[in-house]
């Protein structure tokens, strides 16, 4: 068997990963079967150190090797800050009008690319299985191609990729899909993505298409296919059955005994349309009165990249809207909404998604969206709660028994969660069986399986 290199931005230790969630599990279950090496960003900035270099740091943890790479602070805020989370993530997410093109991150992208890939080349085997993750290192192939690295290297996009035009709009956007045909296997979440992929290839670089997947250009074959990514479902369950999920289900099913519970779980990022779902929930209670003092919003963002001024912005409207329906429908019994801006343990996680009678999963774009599965795999099969998910959620392709929604349509999202409210019991129960056997069928494992036994099949270009 082939070890397998993993590299992401960051790493995780396999056998401290459970508390991470399913994709550590995943990763560090690969790593850990035949040896493997786990490679990327340490998570340390160095204040005066020099751009383009960076210390390197090793240990071990079992048979798996992490092996990390310091960054300078001029490096890190052009690649992390900069470009990977000012430029690709906003344009990814289909938000131009977030995107900063001008400040010339993409020096510095391409700069700890290469760094990281001129520490990684002396690392490699010949016969290593290389496996790189996500927005952050889409040249990396590029880098170790052009330093004789014959490996199969295998690509896996977890955020949507967007339709040609607006890709366009990224400076020295043919320059970044030139560097994916320097992989063998490019993953997508969604077959949306492969679609996207597929017609940028062929208008704007006249890529020829050998078959549904396979596609030629820059004198080399790629082939592009979706991979939906799951969760660990037993571990899941194992979580929501243990003490912390159990005790979290009983206090709140004892506190919020009269009311019915909406439950909204995300980091607070302008691509997870939290605005569009407050201000749904207050066209509900406008709407359909028999909800007021009887359904309650609880909305849990986690902080997130708070330094960056378009996050502090959607904390202050996302607190306004709140305030304002608690202060307009509130009683002194009854908050409306209850927003809570901090993280909450994941062990407790599962015991608030089962205790909840409508999950609202309405980003406005997001490559997965794995809470929609936990939420599914958390619910009492006896008594199931309501998915409400927004049809631009990658998940949305997978889990069609779910009520699918358009968030920027707000009355209608206020119409599909009334839905959910009264669906009758034998209807959440047909829908859940389903949508929990597609999760179970479609785990973590599987995905990673799938992936991994597609890049070993490539044929070397």
């Amino acid at each position: 068997m082939s070890r397998l290199v993993v590299v992401s931005n960051r790493i995780a230790d396999p056998r401290k990963s459970a508390g991470a969630g399913g994709l550590a599990v995943a990763l560090g279950d690969a790593l850990s079967a035949n040896g493997g090496l786990w490679f990327g960003w340490s998570g340390t900035v160095v204040e005066n150190g020099t751009p383009g270099e960076g210390e390197v740091h090793t240990h071990h943890s079992g048979n798996v090797t992490l092996t990390t790479v310091d960054l300078c602070k001029e490096d890190h805020d052009s690649y992390y800050l900069g470009y990977s989370n000012g430029v690709l993530w906003p344009v990814f997410h289909y938000r131009l009008d977030l995107a900063d093109f001008d400040a010339g991150y993409i020096g510095g992208y391409r700069r700890v690319n290469k760094l990281l890939a001129r520490k990684l080349m002396p690392l490699l085997k010949p016969d290593d299985l290389i496996w790189v993750h996500d927005y952050h290192l889409i040249p990396m192939a590029a880098e170790l191609r052009a330093m004789g690295c014959k490996n199969r290297i295998g690509f896996f996009l977890h955020i949507p990729l967007p339709p040609p035009l607006i890709l366009a709009a990224v400076p020295q956007h043919e320059w970044l899909i030139r560097s994916l045909f320097a992989y063998d296997l490019v993953g997508f979440q969604a077959q949306a993505d492969v679609e996207h992929f597929s017609r940028y290839v062929g208008k704007e670089v006249g890529a020829e298409t050998l078959d549904e997947h396979q596609f030629r250009a820059f004198g080399r074959k790629v082939q592009a296919q979706a991979f939906p990514i799951g969760i660990d479902v037993d571990e899941f369950a194992a979580l929501t059955h243990a003490k912390e999920g159990r005790d979290m289900y009983e206090r709140m099913k004892n506190e919020y005994s009269r009311r019915r519970i909406l439950l909204g779980v995300e980091r607070l990022d302008y691509s997870k349309g939290l605005p569009q779902r407050v201000k749904a929930f207050r066209e509900l209670l406008k709407n359909y009165p028999e909800n007021i003092n009887s359904a309650t919003l609880i909305q849990i963002a986690s902080p997130s990249r708070e330094a960056l001024d378009t996050y502090a912005d959607l904390r202050q409207e996302l607190e306004s809207l709140c305030g304002a329906i608690n202060g307009d429908y509130g009683e002194l019994d009854w908050m409306p909404v209850r927003y809570i801006h901090r993280n909450v343990a994941r062990k407790r996680l599962p015991g608030l998604y089962r205790v909840a009678d409508v999950a609202l999963v309405t980003p406005l774009r997001d490559g997965m969206n794995l809470v929609a599965k936990e939420f599914i795999v958390a619910q009492d099969p006896a008594d199931p709660g309501v998915l409400v998910l927004s049809r631009f959620a990658g998940a949305a392709e997978q889990l069609k028994e779910a009520i699918l929604v358009n968030p920027y349509d707000v009355h209608g999202t206020a119409e599909s969660i009334q839905l959910a409210l009264q669906m009758p019991l034998i209807e959440r129960q047909r829908r859940h069986q389903q949508l929990l056997e597609r999760v179970r069928n479609q785990d973590v494992h599987w995905w990673r399986k799938t992936y991994l036994d597609a890049l070993a099949a490539c044929e070397p270009d």
